[in-house]
């Protein structure tokens, strides 16, 4: 025979205990349809944008046809009008690989050093100087290279050509002009890739298991072992969706580039030179065109919201992966 076990009665004045419910109250519902309301009004957001510039740029398709993605030249005000996306296409990718190819190592180092060496108070005067950059203006960063980077990086450019002249990416013409290079275009983009890319690795930096940490300097790791064996095979996906992210943010990058490069579409492999053109820059440069010259430009936009939006999409996807810890034990 059992008997009922009363509890006792709070003390008066005590708080008293939140019933806990499997039922979600009326507060979680209202969240959850703003919640979804907002994720939804984004995705349609997105489809408008794709579904106006599919429109805008049909008859530009129509008149060049698949021409459009093998032609380097892109002129519509000529006799015979040239609509091609080749040519602003490969100046994106490229200035968009040399960013990236600066700011990832950088970010990488930064972050380390916040999450793993620097101390309480300077962690979060570094986390914060980070941070800032993210909020100067891309115009400031483009006259800033205009005017004082670039004249001091074609001194650099001629060092470089002068002594690796032998390798493809390093060579120039006899006599070509070093500033208004993809080179120095893609050094200021750096500066504006950094911030985003050292935020997601340091994020998945400090989301490292705390007991695998002592772990391996309890079993006589240096600092720097531990963070080699334990704290990058870890971030390793943080890494590769922070480096993409940073890669889809130089994509779009716009007023900078069209201050910095001559917005001329063609296919280089000097980038030390003057010369390239990006679809942001050019669309930029050229805005003010009508008819058939803006259905191009909205053709080239439309290549690039593709391109961007791949790029976001695979990157976000290999982060939230990153975030579970695979890959730790590999």
């Amino acid at each position: 025979m059992t008997t009922a076990v009363t509890r006792p009665d709070p003390p008066p004045g005590s708080p008293v205990r939140r019933p806990v419910a499997d039922l979600p109250s009326r507060a979680d519902k209202a969240f959850r349809r703003l919640a979804t309301g907002a994720g939804l009004t984004v995705l349609v957001l997105l489809v408008l944008v794709g579904f106006f510039l599919v429109l805008q740029a049909a008859p530009a398709f129509e008149r060049s046809g698949f021409g459009f993605f093998s032609t380097v030249r892109f002129d519509p005000s000529g006799a015979e009008p040239v609509l091609g996306v080749l040519g602003l296409l490969a100046g994106t990718v490229t200035v968009a690989l040399i960013a990236v190819a600066i700011a990832v190592p950088i970010s990488v180092l930064a972050a380390m050093f916040i999450t793993e060496y620097a101390g309480v108070r300077l962690r979060g005067f570094l986390t914060g100087l980070v941070d800032l950059l993210a909020a100067i203006p891309s115009l400031l960063y483009g006259l800033w290279g205009y005017s004082f980077l670039g004249p001091h990086i074609a001194g650099i450019s001629a060092w470089l050509t002068d002594n690796f002249g032998w390798f493809p990416l390093l060579a120039t013409d006899r006599g070509a002009e070093l500033t208004g290079s993809m080179f120095i275009a893609g050094i200021v983009v750096s500066l504006m890739v950094l911030p985003i890319t050292t935020s997601v690795i340091r994020e998945v930096f400090t989301q490292t298991p705390p007991g695998e940490k002592e772990a391996a300097l309890a079993l006589g790791s240096t600092r720097w072992g531990m963070v080699r064996s334990v704290v990058l095979p870890f971030g390793r996906g943080g890494i590769i969706g922070g480096s993409m992210l940073g890669l889809g943010r130089a994509l779009g990058e716009t007023i900078a580039v069209s201050l910095l490069l001559p917005q001329v579409p063609v296919l280089t492999d000097k980038i030390l030179q003057s010369g390239g053109a990006t679809i942001s820059g050019f669309i930029a440069r050229n805005s003010g065109i009508a008819d058939l010259g803006l259905n191009g430009l909205m053709a080239a936009g439309l290549v690039l919201f593709a391109f961007t939006l791949a790029t976001n999409f695979s990157a976000s996807v290999i982060i939230s992966r990153s975030r579970s810890g695979a890959g730790v034990d590999a």
